[in-house]
């Protein structure tokens, strides 16, 4: 039995041997095309030579490649598990023909690497063409010894491919087997049963698709194929489902080792469905997040996490309540490394991340499965069938719950999801997201109408290349005392990007205006005025004085200061984001960012907190290129495909136009970036990181100042320093931070000592109390308030006085800040005499007091957030107590 491995390579070798390259797989997160969530055939990487976009040095190619089909219209999810051969992630090998070799070659070279080299067998074989394929027809029947009868025609569904819409395409050629004992699954190929499976699509890539779904033939005619590997691997080995080979044994293997379950290959039991499910989604993750992605809330990064939980909930039913997932990877990167040397690269990073992610989901998984199961309940009582969409965005919306998490734990209960329920509660959700930006969005004054002096027209922006220039302005809207002006020209940077909008002076003939904030409304800059002075003598006027009748000639000057301390910001924010994909890793990815004059706001994804050394890295590290003085590289109007040669990062989500502006630090970043900049990063000057925090479950933010400012919050933090010194009287030569903690040791010892004192003086004031406490029935009953005393001094004291009360019971109530705290404590020969039970009495009291608590029989403690409420809890104690002994 030949392994996995030994297949793969021979695949390889066979079409090497015919002068094909062998290619490196492509990742499975396509940076060069943004539009696609995951690589999902083996032909992504080649899509441009299809469309006569871009060229490659060879003409014939094989490879593996990576692939992941679990959303859009390749989503296999729903079906993993529950059968022999559906995953989310899977390798595609495949061979390719660039205007080169074309059906011939490819029908023939197939059909001898099946069976001449792998040696299946001939009667169980049945190739596929399209109806209209009379030359695939009869290459099959004249070039190739397969059995006739085995060659049929099918339509355009099952044998006609297509790119999309428009564009290449063209027939295809597919090869099946028969696994059935006794050949008789003719009538079974393309009828989707896993007795009659595909092995190899052959695609013949000739026409161009137009508009008007005519084919127009192509210049230069491709061959495209592709062949499953888990299922030729499970075919090659012997075995009926593609979990069976030794590509998931180990995984299989490893599962059982974490939680005792032995895997069994068995279609309907649970506990085998969970260990499939696992394995296949271990490996999704484990290849997404190699290559760059994250868990996260949006996109391909959504994808994943639903993935992953999806993985977690099933090992319950493994009865297994703890990360698992994480310890896979290592698995994976130990057993196809040496195919994807990148898995053992990040090895390390992808446990981290899956591990974050899994502990995430725990937290809140039992009260949502606790919560599903409330529902449920009341649905079978009422004999409804359907969980409804508020219910199931309940879970999604405070429980992390996906859908199709949801709608799976609701088949298993013989229910089924208002997904148009659902849906409905999630554009509500966004409806209200968007009003609240647009609020905020909202100018000052966008309530009047504009006025037009001239032809409305796109706004001519000059401010990459000036701060001043002359213009007129063409457009007026005054409302609320509000004043917003458009010109024909501006050297003024409207707010996008993350940059805020520039300020600065609009002069005329007659006023001059100051402008406090820039925004843009489709191709039109919109100047936001604050004051309106009289170049006469200087005063502020009403701006609604001023009378627009026709174009007024101005002169626009940006504030320089202003706009330059924006530029050192924005591009320490690229310098930034090179810094911590080097440091923390290539899953980093801007998640956002803010940045002005004062600061700058860095938002990016990491799976947890970024620690003190790692941040001391990042901020060297910019701070080492600031030093390099590099030249910054802008380069205007760039092809779009021509930014992405360039290096420029691209990610999932992100709009980008046919031509783009592109910002590159030599060496160090290149980005997609329509905003401001410095020349040189020297002028950069000093980068300081001040604060790092989270903002959602798997983004972190970075704050940080530049240039003046980092300067000014460095000199200050000396000057403190140093008057910190004089009043502790430490040379430079002494450790500051080792005088500060003798001092803070020494202040703990006092602060003990004096607790100690009080403690003691406590107790001698409650035993002289207890010698006078009441008895009823033999059983004294204790209560002491004290003011200011907390928690930890009446434990302590409780504790102490338990040992002295012998047949009684005691309340020791106090209050300090505002937080109460009641500890009852009871002797032992109260507790098994007279039945008391400290813990009990402690809970009734604490109701009063706006709080909860309890404990054991002797010693019980409970807090309370109304002091007011401490005199009634005392006599709520003594009425329980007296109950009981009377």
């Amino acid at each position: 039995m030949k392994s996995s491995r030994e297949i793969r390579r021979s695949f390889l070798d066979f079409f090497a041997k015919k002068d094909h390259a062998v290619v490196r797989s492509a990742p499975v997160i396509p940076a060069e095309d943004p539009t696609l969530l995951f690589t999902n055939a083996g032909m992504n990487q080649f899509k441009d030579v299809f469309l006569d976009k871009g060229s490659r040095p060879y003409r014939r190619a094989v490879d593996t490649q990576k692939c992941i089909r679990a959303s859009g219209k390749h989503n296999d999810l729903e079906d993993v598990g529950r059968d022999t051969y559906h995953h989310t992630f899977f390798e595609m090998l495949g061979n390719w023909s660039f205007g080169d070799y074309y059906k011939k070659e490819a029908i023939v070279w197939a059909w001898e690497l099946l069976t001449g080299v792998w040696k299946l067998p001939k009667e169980r074989l049945y190739a596929t063409v399209y109806k209209d394929d009379q030359e695939s027809l009869d290459i099959w029947k004249a070039e190739t010894d397969i059995d006739p009868s085995h060659v049929m025609k099918f339509g355009e569904e099952d044998n006609f491919w297509e790119m999309g819409e428009t564009g290449p395409c063209g027939p295809c050629s597919e090869i099946h087997i028969d696994l059935t004992p006794d050949l008789s699954g003719k009538e079974l190929v393309n009828a989707g049963n896993h007795r009659v499976i595909e092995l190899w699509n052959l695609v013949f890539i000739q026409y161009d698709r137009k508009m008007d779904g005519s084919l127009d033939p192509l210049p230069k005619k491709h061959v495209d194929t592709g062949m499953g590997f888990e299922r030729i691997t499970a075919v090659l080995q012997g075995k009926h489902s593609n979990y069976d080979s030794d590509i998931f044994s180990p995984l299989f293997e490893a599962i059982t080792g974490i939680t005792g379950v032995t895997y069994k290959a068995s279609l309907d039991d649970d506990r085998d469905i969970a260990m499939r499910v696992i394995a296949d989604h271990a490996r999704t993750l484990t290849f997404a997040i190699t290559d760059g992605a994250v868990p996260s809330n949006e996109g391909r990064g959504y994808v994943l996490r639903r993935i992953l939980r999806r993985a977690v909930r099933y090992a319950r039913k493994l009865d297994w309540h703890q990360p698992m997932l994480y310890r896979l990877a290592g698995v994976i990167a130990g057993t196809m490394g040496e195919v994807f040397p990148e898995l053992r690269k990040q090895q390390e990073t992808v446990e981290k991340i899956i591990r974050s992610e899994e502990e995430s989901f725990l937290v809140t998984l039992d009260r949502g499965i606790e919560i599903f199961g409330e529902i449920t309940t009341a649905l079978k009582a009422s004999g409804a069938k359907v969980v409804q969409g508020e219910d199931a965005f309940r879970l999604y919306d405070t429980y992390g719950f996906p859908l199709d998490l949801t709608r799976l734990m609701a088949s298993e209960e013989g229910l089924r999801v208002d997904e148009e329920g659902f849906e409905a509660c999630m554009l509500e959700q966004k409806e209200r997201a968007r009003k609240d930006r647009r609020e905020k969005q909202q100018i000052a004054g966008d309530e009047g109408e504009w006025l037009w002096l001239d032809d409305q027209a796109p706004s001519d922006f000059v401010g990459y290349e000036t701060l001043a220039c002359d213009a007129r302005v063409i457009g007026v809207k005054q409302a609320g005392g509000k004043l917003q002006l458009v010109l024909d020209r501006t050297p003024f940077y409207a707010e996008s990007g993350g940059q805020t909008g520039d300020k600065g002076s609009i002069e005329g003939e007659r006023h001059r205006v100051e402008v406090v904030d820039t925004q843009k409304d489709g191709d039109v800059i919109i100047h936001v005025i604050g004051r309106v002075l009289d170049r006469r003598n200087g005063e502020e006027i009403d701006p609604s004085g001023i009378d627009f009748k026709r174009p007024v000639p101005v002169n626009a000057s940006v504030d320089r200061d202003s706009r330059e301390a924006t530029e050192r910001n924005h591009t320490a924010t690229h310098l930034l984001h090179a810094a911590l994909r080097k440091v923390l890793g290539e899953h980093v990815q801007q998640k956002g960012s803010l940045v002005g004059p004062e600061r700058l706001r860095f938002d990016f994804s990491h799976f947890e907190k970024v620690t003190a050394r790692e941040l001391e890295a990042v901020e060297a590290e910019v701070n080492e290129r600031i030093r390099e003085t590099a030249e910054l590289v802008k380069h205007v109007d760039v092809p779009y495909e021509e930014a992405l040669e360039k290096g420029a990062l691209a990610f999932f989500g992100d709009k980008y136009a046919d031509r783009v502006r592109v910002v590159e630090v030599p060496g160090v970043s290149v980005e997609l970036c329509g905003g401001t900049h410095v020349s040189n990063v020297g002028k950069i000057g000093l980068f300081k990181i001040v604060s790092e925090s989270s903002i959602a479950s798997g983004i972190r933010r970075i704050e940080a100042i530049t240039g003046r400012a980092a300067e000014e919050l460095l000199w200050g933090e000396y000057q403190e320093l140093q008057q910190v010194r004089q009043l502790l009287k430490t040379g430079a030569e002494e450790s500051l931070a080792s005088r500060v903690q003798e001092l803070l040791e020494e202040r703990k010892a006092l602060e003990k000592e004096v607790q100690d004192m009080r403690l003691s003086l406590l107790l001698d004031q409650a035993l002289n109390r207890m010698d006078q406490a009441e008895t009823v029935n033999g059983c004294r009953i204790f209560v002491m308030k004290q003011d200011d005393a907390g928690a930890d001094t009446l434990r302590s004291l409780g504790q102490f006085l338990r040992e002295k009360i012998g047949r009684g019971v005691g309340l020791l109530a106090g209050e300090e800040n505002g937080k109460v705290t009641l500890v009852g404590f009871a002797g032992d020969e109260a507790i098994s005499e007279c039945g008391i039970n400290a813990g009990e009495l402690v809970k009734k009291a604490a109701s009063k007091v706006q709080g909860g608590g309890g404990g054991k029989p002797g010693l019980a403690t409970a807090g309370g957030r109304n002091p007011a409420g401490i005199p009634d809890a005392i006599k709520v104690f003594e009425e329980a107590v007296r109950e009981k002994l009377q």
